[in-house]
């Protein structure tokens, strides 16, 4: 279930993008965020399982980490980190070419934290559009900031 977080769908820069507060600092979401291995506790797609084997415990600029995924069939994708900047800003593409990334920017009490989809890169925006994954990633995108939130508090 998501909430009423305010999202913004760019067709025209191929960018869906919704920002949150999560009750942590900066750091503390970056290392959750640059470990794999936690990807799946804060996912709100559903889709993601688990880092393959062979996945960095912490990821890097450059990096390269499998996942194990699951929309109706399993399958692996593999994902390449494009940004990096400690505490601030990552983000990371597979062959479809399209962008996730997260930017964290300091406020009082923790963190507004903004994930978008960049899609302007990918092989083919349009079929992301007609097959409706922009609608799709969005409601992901909102549940997984969420999820992020959560995780935060409930350690508080």
């Amino acid at each position: 279930m998501t909430s009423d977080i305010a999202s913004v769908i760019d067709k025209k820069n191929k960018l869906i993008s919704a920002s949150n507060f999560v009750p942590a600092t900066p750091h503390e979401i970056f290392e959750l965020l640059a470990n794999p291995a936690m990807h799946s506790v804060i996912d709100g797609s559903g889709s993601v399982l688990a880092p393959k084997d062979t996945a960095p415990q912490r990821l890097s600029l450059n990096a390269t980490f499998g996942m194990s995924m699951k929309k109706g069939m399993p399958y692996k994708i593999t994902n390449t980190v494009v940004e990096f900047v400690e505490d601030k800003q990552i983000g990371w593409r597979h062959i479809g070419g399209h962008i996730w990334r997260y930017i964290l920017e300091p406020t009082e009490g923790g963190t507004t934290v903004t994930e978008q989809f960049a899609y302007r890169s990918s092989r083919s925006p349009l079929m992301l559009e007609l097959a409706g994954y922009v609608k799709s990633n969005n409601a992901a995108i909102k549940q997984t900031l969420i999820n992020l939130a959560k995780h935060f508090a409930d350690k508080k």
